[in-house]
């Protein structure tokens, strides 16, 4: 490993892949718990930093967090409203918030396309004066990642444990069957996005608060980065209860992030090409069981014609 890649580097990886694991985990109640394509991501992504960026200069690092999140809440209550009350699908109405967001985020970092927290105190810099110990400022950041991803993944374990969350997931298996069982989908759809979105723009938060600085385009990409997490964390530990998923998923982002990171490091991909690979990533793996089926149909063709031929 130190020689493909660097222990700084494979510490940023960790860090990115914590905090990677929060979007995805978004992803995962939106797309496979309530079967909800939200394309609102990429925009709710930046919202979360552009809104937690701005309370943090004001003084309140802590306060930041759970800011941000009551703004992915309301941007995941709009995606909802579009889709449950106005009757617009779940893609074209994540299209419509994604979109509309642009101007939002614009509009929270005083209609400016960067914002800096530079000389702010952050919620890293607070634990960081935790301790004076060389080991505790190395990797206090990672630290404090991994504890409030554990909290996350507790309490989301926990959640879809109790009624509620039965619903939510009845809704995503047949929401005519929870209709029937007068349980109010448009509630439990609403919760659910509501719910995904403020852990995206959680995560949003956390990686501006980390590099200290935000650009209008943070958010580019994401739902891709999230899906290809999501793909890999299936794919490794497969499906099960909530809390085998969840731990897939957190698996899925932080080995995603190395993967890249080595890639990187290695110069087997170019930085640019960072977006490309994700895409390539999360088609070969949503693709690779139709693949399969097709491969096995092909052969037992192939099988038929030779035995036919005898």
């Amino acid at each position: 490993m130190p020689t493909i890649l660097s222990p700084t580097a494979f510490q940023t990886a960790l860090e990115v892949g914590a905090i990677y694991s929060l979007v995805a985990l978004a992803l995962f109640i939106s797309f496979s718990i309530l079967d909800i394509a939200d394309l609102s991501t990429d925009g709710c992504y930046t919202l979360g930093f552009a809104v937690g960026a701005t309370v943090t200069l004001a003084g309140h690092p802590i306060l930041a967090l759970f800011a941000a999140m009551l703004a992915g809440v309301c941007s995941g209550f709009i995606t909802a409203f579009l889709q449950t009350r106005l009757g617009v699908q779940s893609i074209l109405a994540g299209i419509i918030v994604n979109t509309g967001l642009y101007t939002v985020n614009l509009a929270v970092m005083g209609w400016s396309s960067n914002l800096s927290i530079y000389g702010s105190d952050t919620i890293f810099t607070l634990t960081k004066k935790l301790s004076d110990s060389d080991f505790w400022k190395d990797w206090h950041e990672l630290f404090l990642l991994c504890a409030i991803v554990l909290v996350v993944s507790v309490l989301i374990c926990l959640f879809f444990s109790t009624r509620l969350g039965l619903s939510i997931r009845a809704t995503g298996d047949n929401v005519d069957m929870v209709r029937a069982s007068s349980i109010n989908p448009v509630f439990t759809i609403t919760v659910g996005l509501c719910l995904a979105n403020a852990l995206t723009a959680l995560s949003g938060c956390l990686y501006g608060l980390l590099n200290k600085s935000c650009d209008i385009n943070l958010g580019t990409g994401m739902v891709t980065v999230a899906l290809a997490s999501l793909v890999i964390g299936e794919s490794l530990v497969g499906k099960g209860s909530v809390r085998r998923r969840v731990i897939g998923v957190i698996i899925g982002a932080v080995l995603y992030r190395i993967i890249i990171a080595i890639a990187i490091s290695a110069n087997i991909v170019p930085t640019e090409c960072f977006k490309l690979v994700s895409g390539v990533i999360v088609a070969v793996a949503i693709a690779a069981p139709q693949v399969k089926k097709m491969a096995a149909l092909q052969r037992q063709k192939l099988a038929a014609k030779a035995k036919g031929g005898q």
